[in-house]
């Protein structure tokens, strides 16, 4: 890249009457490093304001002026600047002659005028950038690179030393996340409205599911009612089918009974002539069958009683047998348990005699019972003492919530005006034990002033700076704190250490009670309380311990009070009073400013009160537990011995109770034995008695001729009656069948006519094909039709509240539903086609990006190494989706024991940041696209060590060949430093006495100074 302002290829700067200093001048810089060296007010920044001007450059890019017309020396109404830049193919001239009275300026590019767009445009396209601070850095905003945010910094080394198009892809990134953005809450609304349109006809769904529902059960009425005529019809003509059919079913039997009864008439009238002799004997055998039929069934249910009796001896016999084997088990069982007892009393009578032990244990027992009733006593009162306890201990503890619902009060208000405090408030807490000494939260949760109404005075008198301020008790502990939370977790807060002698007992200047009469009632010290280490400080630093806080007398005698000496600050009700003293004259100021109303303070817990609650509770609920125990153990090593006695004393008497119980239980056993042989001799004779008894039944004979004669005319007698009833029905029969066919043909006319009214038919049209189709999926039956017809109308009448509305609404909010989906389809494939577009665009992008920040940083880091200092660039990005938030972060450590740290306004001092900002440019240089870089006065805060390291580096890298021209202007110089053939030294001097540039001759300059060191 070649050099636009080179002497080598006539580029030149010219100003005239002009740039605030010169009347005329002309600059012809070198094509390397170019030194602008000169004293303050000579005119070096003029040159800058000059190449920013003539290049179309804002003049808030200089920070001077916002108007160009006072960029005009004054006294003049008009100057001009001239600017040759190097060009392949013809070097470019730019001309801008500013007006001072209308702020208007003539531009001409190339001896022809032009418009200022013409002259941004060439200027772009040579890639210049007046407004990259990267590329032009004022004397004014040296200060401002360092405020530049990552994002800032990105974007101005995109543009200054990245690929023409990196920034260009960049803003396309940008465009493209702000529209995918764009798109993503399109979609995102869309989805969200189509989800609540699909909820809404969702919980409409339901109504409209019950109106169809309904409407079925309608339609199925309607059929029913259709159906139910045809049915009666069709019910109507079957059973007219069938009478018919019953009708020639009866004519054919009547026919057939006629041809067959002729022969049947003659065996009647043969069986009447065989019936007439044998009546007589009918009759007089009739009262014997009777007599005899009635005689059987006796002895039938005589014989029934005999063998029911026999089985009953028989199951008695088997209870009898079943009962005895169980009392022979039983009387063994006995003999075991006696033979068991026995051996056991025999053990304990071989013990020695135990009647003395016992007597004793009774005097124990009666000790123990006189001690236990006192126990109990004591017992009682230690309940009710608990009693008591307990309530005390509820009143502790409510008050304790309440102290500490009123601390939570304070944190919410700490954590709702600085966050970082309260996130490093909740670290401490969990990490106390890393600190050796006293650390106090900050001073606003641990000062508790006594009485609300004094919160305003505390609160005014002492900064929020320190009331959000933690306490140490000893420096190292301070500085471990600040490593964790400042370095570590990157959070701002503040810490102070308190003074190593106490002063919190510090007494006041004068006593209170010479101060009354002013109206004053106390000092600011015991309004509030505090851990003596925060007191200490507060005493040390606000001297809280010396400023009197008074009343509205205070204020009317507010004249004769300042006059009072060593009072620097008071209090009124309302206002504080600052008294100032002249070292010289001793004459007093003072300024007042009204007491705001605290917002911190006022939420008062006595922290002292509040842990003697805690140490109380504790003691308290300590001795409680400790009472209970011991009783408990006591009454439980009572119970033991009283149960250990009783089950000795009564042991023996046990045993031998038991052995004589089991000894009558078994005498009693032995006499109720049941004699077996006996029972089964009795159940044998009983038995046999029944079975003889049977036997005199079965001997009575009836004669059963005449039985068999009764039967057979009987059966001769019923033939007869027989076939006359059939003649006589089959005729009745016929005649009923005549007359319910004609009702049934009267009826079926009329029902089928009824059928197809109902149905909107015409007289002679036949049933429709639909209509029979839906009749097929119906009940056939009247009855069915009926229970299902009363059934769908039961349905029908529950679903009430429903209209056509309902449905309408559904279905229109349907098709809005498909619109809104295809919709958001559309716009979620155009999302998508986004998203390959941005990843594209991504990679187009970024892993250059990346490529140029590693190199950025491995020069940024060799110059920091270079100075026994350590430096850091890397591309950061909280999300790699949010392009428009990725940004360059510059990381620093200028001491061996600290952490590396950004780059910011506020970390580094003011020398650092020159530094950092000197060696981040010089990184870019050899990167560097532009064509040449201006740096102004940013030497001026470096300490002498740095200021020589970081000339050496510019002297390095800006006389390479392959570096752009570079412009480093400075007030001052060190001796010794090291120089290079291709820098350029440009002096500027200024003053009445100068010669004018024409007269200017270097080489007689030079001569002149050699010749004077020679003689001297």
């Amino acid at each position: 890249m070649f050099p636009l302002l080179s002497t080598s290829r006539g580029a030149r700067i010219t100003s005239s009457s002009s740039l605030k200093t010169y009347d005329y001048s002309v600059v012809y810089p070198g094509p390397n490093l170019n030194m602008i060296v000169g004293a303050n007010g000579t005119g070096k920044s003029s040159i800058v304001c000059a190449i920013c001007l003539c290049l179309a450059g804002k003049t808030a890019v200089l920070g001077r002026g916002d108007k160009v017309g006072l960029y005009v020396k004054r006294g003049c109404k008009k100057g001009h600047v001239e600017i040759e830049l190097y060009k392949r193919g013809g070097n470019v001239v730019i001309f801008r002659e500013i007006h001072a009275e209308n702020n208007q300026s003539l531009w001409m590019l190339n001896d022809r005028q032009c418009s200022q767009k013409a002259v941004e445009e060439e200027v772009k396209a040579l890639r210049i950038q007046v407004s990259n601070l990267c590329q032009f850095l004022p004397q004014e905003k040296v200060g401002e690179f360092a405020k530049m945010s990552k994002i800032e910094l990105l974007e101005a080394t995109e543009k200054s030393v990245g690929p023409p198009e990196m920034y260009e892809y960049h803003c396309e990134l940008k465009n493209f996340r702000n529209k995918e953005r764009e798109l993503e809450n399109i979609v995102k609304e869309k989805a969200s409205f189509l989800e609540k349109a699909k909820q809404r006809n969702e919980r409409n769904k339901h109504d409209v599911n019950r109106y169809y529902e309904k409407k079925r059960h309608l339609d199925v009425i309607e059929l029913l009612e259709k159906k139910k005529p045809w049915v009666e019809y069709e019910t109507t003509r079957k059973e007219l089918e069938g009478v018919k059919k019953e009708r020639d079913e009866a004519k054919k039997q009547l026919l057939s009974l006629k041809q067959t009864q002729a022969p049947m008439v003659k065996k009647i009238q043969q069986i009447e002539e065989q019936l007439k002799p044998t009546e007589a004997q009918i009759k007089a055998k009739t009262a014997a069958i009777k007599e005899a039929s009635l005689k059987c069934k006796q002895k039938q249910d005589q014989l029934d009683r005999k063998n029911k009796e026999i089985d009953d001896i028989k199951q008695k016999c088997r209870l009898k047998q079943m009962e005895e084997e169980d009392h022979q088990k039983r009387i063994s069982n006995t003999r075991r348990t006696i033979e068991d007892l026995k051996a056991e009393l025999a053990k304990v009578g071989d013990q020695p005699d135990v009647t003395p032990r016992i007597n004793a244990v009774n005097a124990d027992l009666r000790r123990i019972q006189e001690e236990r009733a006192k126990i109990e006593g004591e017992k009682g009162d230690l309940r009710r003492e608990k009693d008591n306890l307990c309530a005390e201990s509820r009143m502790l503890e409510k008050k304790l919530n309440d102290m500490n619902n009123m601390m939570n009060a304070k944190e919410e208000k700490l954590r709702g005006r600085h966050r970082d405090t309260h996130t490093a408030l909740q670290w401490l807490r969990q990490n106390k034990q890393l600190f050796r000494g006293n650390v106090y939260e900050p001073m606003m949760l641990v000062i508790n002033v006594k009485d609300h109404r004094f919160a305003k005075y505390v609160e005014n008198h002492i900064s929020f700076h320190d009331l959000r301020a933690f306490v140490f008790q000893r420096k190292d502990d301070m500085e471990k704190f600040m490593i964790e939370v400042r370095d570590k977790m990157n959070l701002k807060v503040n810490s102070i250490c308190a003074p190593e002698e106490s002063c919190s007992k510090r007494p006041p200047s004068r006593n209170i009670e010479s101060l009354r009469r002013f109206g004053f009632f106390t000092y600011l010290r015991e309004m509030f309380d505090a851990p003596d280490e925060v007191m200490s400080y507060l005493c040390h630093q606000y001297r809280v311990h010396d400023v009197p806080v008074g009343n509205e007398r205070t204020k009317s005698m507010i004249k004769t009070v300042i006059e009072e000496p060593y009072l620097k600050v008071l209090y009124t009700t309302e206002e504080r009073y600052t008294v100032k003293r002249s070292f010289y004259s001793n004459k007093i100021s003072t300024s007042n400013s009204a007491v705001h109303p605290s917002q911190y303070l006022t939420i008062t817990v006595d922290a002292e009160e509040k842990r003697q609650l805690e140490e109380l509770e504790r003691q308290q609920m300590k001795a409680l537990q400790k009472e209970a125990v011991a009783l408990d153990r006591r009454d439980n090593e009572l119970l033991a011995e009283k149960k250990r006695l009783s089950e000795l004393k009564g042991k023996k008497r046990q045993l031998e109770q038991k052995i004589s119980t089991k000894q009558d239980s078994l005498k009693q056993m032995e006499q109720n034995i049941i004699d077996l042989k006996k029972i089964e001799e009795e159940t044998k004779e009983k038995i046999a008695a029944v079975n003889a008894e049977k036997v005199t039944i079965l001997r009575a004979k009836l004669t059963m001729e005449k039985v068999h004669l009764a039967l057979e005319t009987v059966g001769l007698t019923a033939e007869k009656n027989k076939l006359e009833n059939d003649c006589r029905e089959g005729a009745s029969d016929l005649r009923t069948t005549d007359q319910r066919k004609v009702q049934l043909t009267d009826q079926c006319k009329g029902l089928l006519k009824r059928a197809k009214a109902i149905c909107k038919m015409q007289p002679d049209q036949s049933l429709p094909e639909d209509l029979r189709n839906a009749f097929s999926k119906l009940p056939d039956t009247l009855d069915e039709v009926d229970a299902m017809l009363n059934e769908e109308r039961s349905r029908a009448e529950c679903f009430t509240g429903l209209s056509e509305n309902v449905v309408d609404e559904y279905n229109r909010r349907e098709q809005e539903i498909k619109q809104m989906e295809k919709e958001l389809e559309e716009k979620s494939n155009a999302l998508n086609a986004y998203r390959q577009n941005i990843s594209e665009a991504k990679e187009r992008w970024l892993n250059p990006l990346k490529h140029l920040v590693e190199q950025i940083n491995e020069k940024f880091s060799a110059f920091f190494r270079s100075m026994q200092c350590a430096g850091e660039v890397d591309l950061h990005s909280e999300n790699e989706e949010e392009y428009d938030k990725y940004g360059i972060r510059i990381r620093v450590k200028f001491h061996a024991t600290t952490q590396l740290h950004e780059l910011t306004p506020y970390h580094q001092s003011g020398g650092e940041r020159s530094v950092s900002t000197m060696l981040y440019l010089m990184a870019l240089q050899e990167l560097n696209r532009c064509p040449f870089r201006v740096v102004d006065e940013i030497n001026q805060g470096m300490d002498p060590v740095n200021e020589r390291r970081v000339f050496d580096i510019v002297v390095r890298t800006a006389c390479k060949e392959t570096t752009s021209q570079y412009f480093f202007i400075t007030p001052k110089l060190l001796q010794n430093l090291t120089y290079a053939e291709e820098m350029t030294i440009l002096c500027v001097h200024n003053g009445p006495h100068m010669l004018s540039p024409n007269q200017w001759d270097e080489r007689a300059f030079v001569r002149r100074c050699l010749e004077r060191k020679a003689r001297a």
